[in-house]
This record gives C-alpha cells, sequence and structure tokens, in this order.
C-alpha cells in the first residue's frame, strides 16, 4: 500500500513510517521539514495524489488552551479536505487514551477537536487512542527541571513502548477503518515520580524530583482517569525492558 504519515519527522511518525516500510509499503513522509505544511495545506495535494491511507501522528507543543485548538483543527481540517479529493480509504488517528476524563489540559483539548473532526468527517476513520509512552516522565522531567530539581505529579499511568505504538498503527492503517479502536496500553501501572526517579538512575543523571500537583498537571489526572479502558489492547513491551535499554 501507498501510505502518508503526517508527522513522520516526530518520534512516534518516524517509527511507524519505518515499521511500514518493513512491512513492505511504500511510505509518503508528511512534515514541514519535508515541505508539507498542514496548517496552510501548502504541498499536501501533491503529498497525497495516489495515497490510500493516511496516519496523523502530529503533535503540538502548545500550552495554550486556544492555539493547540487552533492547530490541531486546522491541520485535521486540511488533512481531511485533501484525503477527500485524493481519494483516500482510510485515515488513522492516534490518540489519547482518557482524552474525555480531563477538562483542564490545553494538549488534551486540541486532541478532542482533532477527535470530533474525524469522528465527523467524510473519510472512513479509525481513532487509536494510547497511554502515555515509556518516556513520558523523562519528558516531564526535562520540561520542569531547573537548577537539579523537577516537578512531578504523582500520576498513575499504564505506559507503552513507542515502537509498540507504532506496530499498532502501522497494522491499522493498512486494515479496514474500524472506528473509535480500544484503548491502547502497555502492560502495567507505574507510578510517574517512580519512572521518573528510575529513568534518571538508568541514565546517569542526577536531579531532585519533587512530587507535586501545582506544576504541570493537577489532580483531575488523579487516579484512573489515564489509566486504559477495560477491554484495552495490551503491548508486549514492559517499561522495565524499556529501561533496560537507557542504560
Amino acid at each position: 500500500m501507498r501510505v502518508a504519515v503526517a508527522g513522520a519527522t516526530g518520534n512516534i511518525g518516524a517509527l511507524t513510517a519505518a515499521a511500514l516500510e518493513r512491512d513492505g509499503h511504500h511510505v509518503v513522509r508528511v512534515s514541514r521539514s519535508l515541505g508539507v505544511d498542514l496548517t496552510t495545506g501548502e504541498g499536501l495535494d501533491a503529498a497525497l495524489a495516489g495515497v490510500e491511507a493516511v496516519v496523523d501522528a502530529t503533535n503540538c507543543t502548545s500550552a495554550d488552551r486556544d492555539e493547540a485548538v487552533a492547530y490541531f483543527g486546522a491541520a485535521t481540517r486540511n488533512l481531511l479536505a485533501v484525503e477527500e479529493r485524493a481519494g483516500v480509504r482510510h485515515h488513522v488517528l492516534l490518540s489519547i487514551a482518557g482524552l474525555d476524563r480531563v477538562e483542564g489540559n490545553a494538549h488534551y483539548a486540541g486532541k478532542r477537536e482533532q477527535e470530533r473532526l474525524v469522528a465527523e468527517g467524510r473519510v472512513p476513520w479509525t481513532i487509536v487512542p494510547a497511554t502515555q509512552f515509556h518516556d513520558f516522565a523523562a519528558m516531564v522531567t526535562s520540561w520542569t527541571e531547573h537548577d537539579g530539581v523537577a516537578t512531578v505529579a504523582p500520576l498513575l499511568i499504564q505506559p507503552i513502548a513507542p515502537e509498540d505504538v507504532a506496530d499498532v498503527l502501522a497494522e491499522i492503517a493498512t486494515g479496514t477503518p474500524q472506528g473509535r479502536h480500544p484503548d491502547v496500553a502497555g502492560p502495567d501501572p507505574q507510578d510517574l515520580v517512580d519512572m521518573a526517579r528510575r529513568t534518571n538512575d538508568a541514565r546517569g543523571r542526577t536531579v531532585r524530583l519533587v512530587p507535586t500537583w501545582s506544576s504541570l498537571f493537577g489532580p483531575e489526572m488523579a487516579g484512573d482517569v489515564l489509566l486504559p479502558r477495560e477491554g484495552a489492547r495490551i503491548a508486549p513491551t514492559t517499561f522495565d525492558e524499556w529501561l533496560a535499554k537507557q542504560r
């Protein structure tokens, strides 16, 4: 198949493109750095010519709610419009498990807008809600670290290996549209503070961690809010297995 991957230069996008090529498919990489701007639509018609499926693994790092909603909204509208003109048969969106249970987060608001547009659009679709990735704790630490101290919310998550997410996306993209796919998660629940500590230890980094709900994530994310729902698809790679590769 000829499959386009939007956000192809990002972590998940690059892994998904590699997984598709490993299985013998032709991949069209879509990203701004490769000459395609999803927010304006520039270069998108040419990129999607002859494409049968599109995987959307784009991301937005803005912490402003309006900016996140605007970015995801514009990119998704442009993708769907060009896909319809090009005769694309399957739009696969990577989303977040528990998206509907968190109101105050700007990124989640943008992803909800993205899901709404896909579900209401005319291109057949599959939405794949995944839990946070195994490197999420390290990312949070990097965002909040200052002078060797980082604030980390004591979130309960069930992290998944990025490579496992990519394998699922590649598999789904080359199949038939499914609508909303079950949550995709790793094998075991983890505490984010403990994940951060163990990741830093494995990488030889010394960071003092301060557990708090007053930093990036608030108590609306406490408890089982971010855990996968019943019937989730459980990916094979454990956090310990991923961690062993960080040493």
